[in-house]
C-alpha cells in the first residue's frame, strides 16, 4: 500500500471534518446558547450546557452550578435543565417529586409556561437572529454596488486589450443608453453575440466611443456547489471560449447551449489566466428557485455569470444594511419551506435534502471560496437549522411548542406517558429522515 499517496486524501478528509465541525459548533453554540441564557432570564437553571454528544472530552462548571462541556461527536448539542431526564428534555418524574415549590420553580417542568416557550421558543430565534447580524454586518463591511455604470478594474479576458479604461462612465453600448448599472446589466440581453463591442464613454470630461467587453461575457462569477463545473475544478475568472467545437462570446449562448444539452456531456474549451485547457462536463439537471416563488428545473454546469469589471461599491446604513439582512433571512425561510413542499407533492427531487455529509462538503467548498463566502454560508445554514427546529416534530424544539400550545388551550399539560410516547416516534421519524437524507448524499 502506497502511505505517502494516501496523505493528500487524509489531508482533505481532515480539512473536510475541520470545516464541517466549526460550521456546526458555531451554530450549535448559537442555538443552545439562546435556551440557556432565556432560561436563565426566566428562572429556569441549567445543569448542563453540551456542544456535542458521547463521551465528554473537556468540562468545567460555572459560578452558577452549570457544566459546560465538549462532547465527542459533534452532530448537535443540547442544554439540560433541572428536571430533565436526558438532552431530550423529558421530565425526570422521580427527581421533580421530592422537590419543593421553590425548587421546582427553578426546573423546566415547574415554571410557568410562558418561562417554558420562551425558553424553547429561544433556540430557533437566536439562530435567525445571528444570521440577521452577519448578514448586515457583511454588507456594511462589503458594501453594496453602486448603481452607477463607472467602470472599475477590469476583468483578465482573452480578447483584451480594450480601450475602455477604469474610471470611464458607461453612456451607452453599441448605441444602447446606460444610464444605471442596472441598465448596463440588462443591455447584455441586446447586445450582439461578440467578444468586442463600442462603448461611448465620458472620460476626463469628454465622451469618446472605445472598445470594451461584451457586458456578458462566458466568464464564471461563481462555481456551484456539487456541480459540474466545481467537480471539473472550474475557478472563478475562468473564461470559457468554446462548447463542442463552436466558439462562443456570451454568457448567453453558454446558458442555452447548456440548457439544451439533455444532460449530454459536454467538451469546453477554458481560458484561464493567459492559457486553455479542454474540460467535459456533463450538465445536471437541477431545481432553482424563482424569485417570485416556486422551482424550475433545468440543466446546469453550475456557473453564474462573472462581472466583466469591478463595481463602485457604497457602505450601507444601519437600517439599510438591516432591511436587506431581514429579506435575506426571510428569502432562505421561504425557499426552504417551497423546496420540502415540493419534494413531498413530487415537484422537485429529494436529491436537494442533504445529511451532514452534505453538509460537509458544502462547508469544506465554502471554506476554499473565502472568508465572505465561508461566514455567508454559516449565516445561510443557521437560518435553515433554526427553521428545522421550529417543525412540529418531538423531541424539535417546534414539537415541544406544540405541547405547551396544547397545555395552553386545554389548561393542563399533556400527561408523561403520552409526550414520552410522542418524543420516541418522534425521535424515529428524526433518525428516518436522517438516514434518508446520507442515502441521498451517497447516492444522488
Amino acid at each position: 500500500m502506497d502511505l505517502i499517496g494516501l496523505l493528500p486524501s487524509f489531508g482533505n478528509f481532515f480539512y473536510t471534518i475541520a470545516a464541517f465541525v466549526v460550521v456546526l459548533s458555531i451554530i450549535v453554540f448559537v442555538h443552545e446558547y439562546g435556551h440557556y441564557i432565556v432560561g436563565r432570564w426566566t428562572g429556569i437553571h441549567a445543569d448542563v450546557f453540551s456542544l456535542g454528544f458521547g463521551p465528554v472530552l473537556a468540562s468545567g462548571t460555572d459560578s452558577r452550578g452549570t457544566v459546560w462541556q465538549v462532547a465527542a461527536i459533534p452532530l448537535g448539542g443540547y442544554v439540560k435543565f433541572a428536571g430533565d431526564a436526558g438532552a431530550a428534555s423529558s421530565k425526570d418524574v422521580e427527581a421533580m417529586a421530592g422537590l419543593d415549590a421553590e425548587a421546582r420553580r427553578r426546573t423546566m417542568h415547574g415554571a410557568p409556561l410562558w418561562a417554558r416557550a420562551a425558553t424553547v421558543a429561544a433556540g430557533p430565534v437566536f439562530n435567525f437572529i445571528f444570521a440577521f447580524i452577519v448578514f448586515a454586518g457583511l454588507l456594511m463591511a462589503e458594501g453594496v454596488a453602486i448603481d452607477e455604470p463607472v467602470v472599475g478594474e477590469i476583468t483578465p479576458l482573452p480578447a483584451q486589450p480594450f480601450e475602455l479604461r477604469p474610471g470611464d462612465r458607461i453612456l451607452a453600448v453599441e448605441g444602447v443608453g446606460t444610464e444605471t448599472l442596472a441598465d448596463f446589466l440588462r443591455s447584455a440581453e441586446d447586445m450582439p453575440a461578440q467578444p468586442v463591442l463600442r462603448y461611448t464613454v465620458e472620460r476626463g470630461g469628454q465622451v469618446m466611443d472605445v472598445t470594451g467587453p461584451h457586458p456578458q461575457p462566458p466568464l464564471a462569477g461563481s462555481v456551484a456547489l456539487k456541480s459540474a463545473a466545481r467537480e471539473a475544478q472550474m475557478q472563478p475568472g475562468d473564461v470559457i471560449v468554446a462548447i463542442d467545437g463552436r466558439e462562443i462570446a456570451t454568457f448567453r449562448e453558454l446558458r442555452d447551449i447548456v440548457a439544451e444539452s439533455g444532460g449530454n456531456p459536454l467538451a469546453l474549451r477554458v481560458w484561464r489566466d493567459g492559457a486553455e485547457t479542454d474540460l467535459t462536463m456533463v450538465p445536471r439537471s437541477t431545481d432553482l428557485p424563482l424569485a417570485e416563488g416556486g422551482f424550475e428545473t433545468r440543466y446546469l454546469i453550475g456557473l453564474t455569470s462573472g462581472a466583466v469589471f469591478e463595481y463602485g461599491t457604497r457602505s450601507p446604513g444601519l437600517l439599510e444594511a438591516g432591511g436587506i439582512a431581514a429579506l435575506q433571512v426571510w428569502r432562505v425561510i421561504r425557499t426552504s419551506l417551497e423546496g420540502l413542499y415540493y419534494m413531498i407533492v413530487g415537484q422537485i427531487s429529494t436529491c436537494n435534502l442533504s445529511s451532514p455529509i452534505g453538509i460537509a462538503e458544502a462547508s469544506v467548498a465554502k471554506a476554499s471560496d473565502g472568508v465572505v463566502e465561508f461566514v455567508w454560508f454559516i449565516a445561510v445554514l443557521s437560518v435553515a437549522i433554526g427553521l428545522l427546529n421550529l417543525f412540529p416534530i418531538p423531541p424539535l424544539d417546534g414539537g415541544h411548542l406544540v405541547f405547551h400550545a396544547y397545555e395552553a388551550v386545554m389548561r393542563r399539560p399533556a400527561g408523561d406517558r403520552a409526550m414520552q410516547i410522542l418524543i420516541t416516534l418522534g425521535l424515529a421519524l428524526v433518525l428516518t429522515l436522517f438516514v434518508f437524507a446520507l442515502f441521498n448524499d451517497l447516492t444522488c
